[in-house]
This record gives C-alpha cells, sequence and structure tokens, in this order.
C-alpha cells in the first residue's frame, strides 16, 4: 500500500481532559491511517470562559460551538468532543460519527483526600452539575446540601479537597482517562445512576460532505437492516430478520406485526416502537428517519423492522434515500406481505393457470391522508413486472412500444433476485434486450418496467462498499462472519467448503474425561466438535478437566457455551504462546487430552510430551470437503482455515484468486497459501473471525483513503 501523507487540523478545547483524551483517541486514529496526521488546535469555549452559569440552564452548544464554528467555516478540518457535550442535533452544514474507544460510563463519588466514607459530616455538601446527579445525591444523602459546582477535573479535586464540599459526583471515564482513578472513593452502578448513552466517548465532528471523514466513517459504523416483520405473526418473519434482531443494538419497530417478535431482542436492546397507523403517528416520518441515521453514526447496530414487507407501501425509499445521503450502508430484508397472506393464504390466488396471469396492486391514499383515483388511465401508469421473460424481453418491449409506452421508459432485468449472486442490467424499454443479449446469464430473471426501473439499492457504501465477500469457513462461522461482512457494508458469499465431521472415537475418550487434568483445543471449530460430544456422552461439566486453549476466539466459543477456560496465552495467541503459557504448568505425569482434527498435525502432542506430560492425541473431526456446480463471484475471500484452502485449489485453482483481495485467519491458513504460491493480502492481528473482517474493513477504507489524498 503507497503512503501518502495528509495533514488535519482538529480542535480540542484546552482543558487537560480535554487535551488528554482527544489525543489518545487522534493517535490511534493515526494508527489506524498512517497516511494521516492530525495537528491539534486549543481553542476555549463558552463553557471553559463562563463559569459562573449552571450547566442546568446552560445552551446545549455550551462547550462545543466555537470548535464546530471554526469546523463550518474552514479554519479546522474536524473537531473532537465529549459526546454527551454535542447538541442534538449538531449544527446545520455539520456531520459526525462517534469514535469506538470507550471509557466505563458509570459515575463515581468522590471524597475529599484522605477521607471516607465514615468521615462524612450530618450534612454533607455535595457538588452536583446535573439534576440526575442531584436526585440521586437526595436519594442517597437525603440530609443533604446541594451546590452546584463549575470548572475542569482539576479545579473541582480543588475545591474539594480545599473543604467547599464533602462529595462531589463525577464521570469516572474523566478520572480514567487522567490517571486519577485512585480518587474514585466509589463507583456507582448504573442502575443506582444510569449515565447519559454518551458518557465516556468521544464525538468528532466534520463539515457536512466532507468524503475523506465519510470514508473514514465507514470503518466505524454498522450497515443499517431494514427488515420485513411478516404479518400477523412471528411465523411469517424471515430467519434472516430474526438472526438481525438477535445481534442488535436498537430496534425501531412498527405497530403492525407479531408482538413476540420483540421478545427475540437481546435484554440489553433498546427498542423503540415509530409505528404509524391510519391518523396516529407514534413518531414523524423525519424524525424516525433521523433516529436511524444518529444511532448509525454512533457505531450501533441499528434494526429498522417494518410490518409486512418493507417495500410495499412501507415509505422505505425516504429512509433509504437519507443514508445514501449519508453514505452509510445498509441491507434490506424482504417480508411476508398483507398481499401473500390476504391472496395465497387464504386461497384466492392471484395467479391460476387459465384464469389470471398477473394482478394490479395499488393504493387509493395521497400523501397527507387524502385519496386519488383508481381508474384505467392511473392504473396503466403503474410498474409492470414479467416472470419468467428473460428469452421474450424484445418481444414484451415491442408490443409495449406499439401499445404507446414510451421507449425511454426505464427498464431492468433482475437476475436472480434474493441470492448472493444477484445483479441487475438496467437499461430503456428499446434497449434492455439487447442489453440482456449481450450478458451472459445462467440465473432466472424478473423483468421490471416504469420508473422505479431507474432506482436501485447503493451498495458502495460503508467499509466495503458492496464488495462480495466469499466466506469458506465451515457452517458453525458462516453466521458470524457473514454478519461482520454486513456490517461493514458487504455482501456475504456463503460457500463453506469444509463439513466438520466428529471422530466416532473421540466420543470415546469424552466419555472418559475423568482421566486426564487437562483437555487442549486450539480451534474454534475444535470447541463446538467437544462441546456437541459433550452433550452426546451426557457429561456432568462440573467435573471438566482444565481446559487449555491458544488464544482468545477459542476461548470465547468456550464462553458462549458457558464454560471458563483454566489456561490461554495472554498474547502470541497459536501453539507457540500455548507451549510457552504451559511449560512452567507441566509436570512429569500430567495427563492431557489433545483433541484436534485430522489436518492439525501431532507436533503440539509430541512437545508437550518433550515437557513430562502423558499426552493421548487423539482426532476430534474429520474435515471433509464440499463440492459446487460453479465458482460463485465475488471481490474478496476469507480462508479460515488451511483445509479451505486446499479445497478451494482443488475446486477452482489459485489463478482465479487474480485480482481478489485474499484474507487468511492465522499463520497455519497463511502457509498453505504460500505453499500454493498465493500471496494474502491481509492477517488479521488474531485468528479470529473478528479479527479478520476487521482488518478487511480496516484494509478497504485506508486503500480508499490513500487514493483521495494522492
Amino acid at each position: 500500500m503507497s503512503e501518502a501523507n495528509i495533514i488535519f487540523k482538529t480542535g480540542t478545547r484546552s482543558s487537560r481532559l480535554a487535551v488528554v483524551q482527544t489525543g489518545n483517541a487522534l493517535r490511534k486514529l493515526e494508527e489506524q491511517f498512517p497516511q494521516c496526521r492530525f495537528e491539534e488546535v486549543l481553542l476555549s469555549s463558552p463553557g471553559d470562559r463562563d463559569l459562573v452559569m449552571d450547566l442546568r440552564e446552560s445552551s446545549n452548544d455550551f462547550f462545543t460551538r466555537d470548535l464546530d464554528d471554526k469546523v463550518l467555516s474552514g479554519e479546522l478540518d474536524c473537531a473532537v468532543h465529549s459526546a454527551k457535550d454535542v447538541p442534538d442535533p449538531p449544527a446545520e452544514g455539520l456531520d459526525w460519527f462517534w469514535l469506538p474507544w470507550k471509557e466505563d460510563r458509570r459515575d463515581a463519588i468522590i471524597l475529599p483526600a484522605g477521607k471516607t466514607m465514615a468521615d462524612l459530616p450530618d450534612r454533607p455538601a455535595i457538588g452536583v452539575s446535573s439534576d440526575r446527579r442531584e436526585a440521586y445525591s437526595l436519594r442517597r444523602f437525603p440530609s443533604a446540601e446541594l451546590r452546584s459546582i463549575r470548572g475542569n477535573i482539576e479545579e473541582r479535586l480543588e475545591q474539594l479537597d480545599a473543604g467547599d464540599f464533602d462529595i462531589v459526583i463525577m464521570a469516572a471515564a474523566a478520572l480514567v482517562r487522567l490517571g486519577l482513578t485512585e480518587r474514585i472513593s466509589e463507583w456507582i452502578p448504573l442502575e443506582d445512576l444510569p449515565p447519559p448513552e454518551a458518557q465516556g466517548t468521544l464525538c468528532l465532528t466534520f463539515r457536512d460532505g466532507d468524503e475523506r471523514f465519510v470514508r473514514m466513517r465507514s470503518l466505524f459504523v454498522k450497515a443499517v437492516t431494514f427488515a420485513g416483520a411478516g404479518v400477523g405473526s412471528s411465523g411469517t418473519c424471515t430467519l434472516d430478520a430474526m438472526k438481525a434482531l438477535r445481534r442488535c443494538d436498537i430496534c425501531l419497530h412498527d405497530a403492525l406485526m407479531g408482538p413476540d417478535l420483540i421478545d427475540l431482542l437481546p435484554p440489553s436492546v433498546e427498542c423503540v416502537h415509530v409505528g404509524k397507523r391510519s391518523g396516529r403517528h407514534s413518531l414523524p416520518q423525519e424524525e424516525i428517519t433521523a433516529l436511524i441515521g444518529k444511532h448509525a453514526r454512533k457505531g450501533q447496530r441499528v434494526v429498522r423492522l417494518k410490518g409486512g414487507d418493507p417495500g410495499v407501501f412501507g415509505r422505505l425509499a425516504e429512509e433509504v434515500d437519507f443514508l445514501d445521503a449519508l453514505h452509510i450502508p445498509y441491507r434490506v430484508l424482504p417480508g411476508v406481505s398483507s398481499l401473500s397472506a390476504a391472496s395465497t393464504g387464504t386461497g384466492m390466488l392471484l395467479t391460476r393457470r387459465g384464469l389470471s396471469r398477473g394482478f394490479c396492486v395499488m393504493t387509493p391514499r395521497l400523501k397527507g391522508g387524502g385519496t386519488s383515483s383508481v381508474a384505467g388511465d392511473v392504473r396503466a401508469k403503474l410498474p409492470m413486472v414479467f416472470f419468467m421473460a428473460v428469452s421474450v424481453t424484445d418481444q414484451i418491449a415491442r408490443e409495449l412500444i406499439e401499445d404507446g409506452v414510451s421507449a425511454e421508459t426505464p427498464a431492468a432485468m433482475v437476475f436472480g433476485a434474493g441470492g448472493d449472486q444477484s445483479y441487475t442490467v438496467s437499461g430503456t424499454l428499446k434497449n434492455i434486450g439487447e442489453k440482456i443479449s449481450a450478458t451472459s446469464h445462467t440465473l432466472p430473471g424478473t423483468l421490471i418496467i416504469g420508473e422505479v426501473a431507474g432506482y436501485s439499492y447503493e451498495t458502495k457504501w460503508g467499509a466495503l462498499q458492496g464488495k462480495r465477500t466469499l466466506i469458506t469457513s465451515s457452517a458453525a462461522l458462516q453466521d458470524k462472519a457473514a454478519g461482520l461482512v454486513h456490517d461493514a457494508g458487504g455482501r456475504p458469499v456463503c460457500r463453506p467448503l469444509i463439513k466438520l465431521v466428529p471422530d466416532s472415537k473421540a466420543l470415546e475418550r469424552v466419555r472418559h474425561l475423568d482421566k486426564y487434568d487437562w483437555v487442549v483445543l486450539t480451534s474454534p471449530s475444535a470447541v463446538r466438535c467437544f462441546h456437541e460430544l459433550l452433550r452426546q456422552a451426557a457429561t456432568d461439566i462440573r467435573s471438566l478437566p482444565k481446559l487449555v486453549t491458544c488464544g482468545g476466539g477459542t476461548s470465547q466459543v468456550f464462553k458462549e457455551m458457558d464454560l471458563a477456560v483454566d489456561i490461554q496465552p495472554t498474547e502470541n495467541f497459536g501453539a507457540e504462546g500455548l507451549l510457552k503459557t504451559v511449560e512452567p504448568l507441566v509436570t512429569d505425569g500430567t495427563r492431557v487430552l489433545r483433541l484436534r482434527s485430522d489436518k492439525a498435525g501431532s507436533g503440539l502432542a509430541e512437545t508437550l510430551r518433550e515437557l513430562g506430560a502423558e499426552v493421548d492425541d487423539c482426532i476430534l473431526y474429520q474435515n471433509e470437503p464440499i463440492a459446487y456446480d460453479s465458482e460463485p463471484a465475488f471481490d474478496a475471500v476469507f480462508f479460515a482455515s488451511a483445509s479451505a484452502v486446499e479445497v478451494f485449489d482443488s475446486h477452482w485453482g489459485a489463478d482465479s484468486l487474480t485480482g481478489k483481495t485474499v484474507v487468511a485467519i492465522g499463520q497455519p491458513t497463511l502457509r498453505a497459501l504460500e505453499k500454493r504460491g498465493i500471496t494474502a493480502d491481509i492477517v488479521g492481528p488474531e485468528a479470529t473471525v473478528e479479527s479478520s473482517i476487521e482488518a478487511l474493513a480496516e484494509y478497504c477504507v485506508k486503500l480508499s483513503i490513500v487514493e483521495m489524498i494522492k
């Protein structure tokens, strides 16, 4: 990757806290984008100059106004603020995003130096700066005298130690960032004093439309999911929509859906009802749209859950257009609409052989609630959709033109609709047939004619900018990898190249785990197979031997299964790090069960024996290849194992990777690629799915920023 240099003038307040937290964040940005340098410009704000105003009465831009004014004027490229200080919404002409590096959100009780809670007077003087802290203080200390406190962190501590207050309540994040954690006398539980969502978080503001920061932001935002909830009951919600609900951070949902869908949301997910019924709107559409953009820019996984199908009278276009303007990625999951429920679900089939070859769908409702004509001339202007029309497109176009439809009417053929290989051929009524004939196509096509055919979802936003990413891992990792690719604005192409088949001999070993002191597993797939064998053997997990892994990715799978790992490296993840970690722990006669795939090799077991352990080296599962009829289209490929590399090469050959971005999950996979003369563009810092896909996203963003600043 070529290097380039650009300096961004970055505004920050001049308090020590602001300088420290901004500096830390900017250094992390420079690590991710080495072609960029951020030059800090120290400024004051009204809140720094006016130390008398009670913060509860101050303007919402009290601590951001001067910095953002200079961003808008062009004197600064961007500014970094404490996110809780940023107005909602920010000043017109500004765009923004939250930075991902956060501190603990809790508030803390601070006492004078050397004092304890036992030293408090009967009527303590408490320094507060917000209504919520005041309410907490009165609940906790009913006899307290509440006083407004102002100044930066150091000034507040000076006032406290000078005897002006007996207690001060502050955001713990500020003290942590300043290295003053020892001044925290008591952490206040979140449930006792819920902090603002933004506490402990930083926000970067920049001029609306600055492509450099828009592209940088794409690394930190996740694709919004528009999901069809189906109609009537959760049974008509698709599996993809259910998966999206289970992994989101916030759900903005409509009213017309099965109420039990909300039960799928994890307890930590924020759930916001934004539904509309005839004449009764929970929120205006503009506010709903703004909410989607706001939460996406915070780096949250947003699901916009719509009743029925989001594209059928669901005002999806307005919400998608808003995200397109911000260059925020999204994906749309179709749903079962009331059209299908009312027709197919009742037997009133809209297409019946010999009776009906199609149907018309429209609404008499106008914007604002009025009604309009549904006469023939109005119906004639509706879009037309033709199924099974690929070979007769020219004939259809000719007949429509002869019938008076303009030859310039937009037309599009959608091939493989709904699949990961789908693509669209667009044109006009007069040339769509010619364009289709010039395309090599084997997938079924759906022809759409009308002004709507001139629109399409943008797939060029997000870190991956719509890149098709081939995921070759086993089925157990497909959902996780696909979700991360979706988050980054890519299109996952799921083709597991291997399936894991548990070895029957391993089950017998698992039935007699009481013979061992340790069980050693070194891959997430091995953990999943081990867990399945535990289930089959009806093993009492309370009596498991010590669990030993090679790093965080493998240990995380155990954690998801509510099993604690006893031994793992803290760095240098892999076999080498594992051996370094266990070497001082092995004694002569330590009984070890090493469970591995048939491809992993016996090297680790042999080294453990050399250290004095008694090792049973057991094949846990076999890697069996999966064959496909054809090679899929893709732009990048993620190899999650050496076995997948081997199968890919046997199926499609190394030459098919020419011009593609290649991602390897770790060193064994990298060596398998190199053995076949394939260069990996990316190896994640950790041998995990998350690290690998994040590294791919960062690689793509870096490349495009280099191109921007050349």
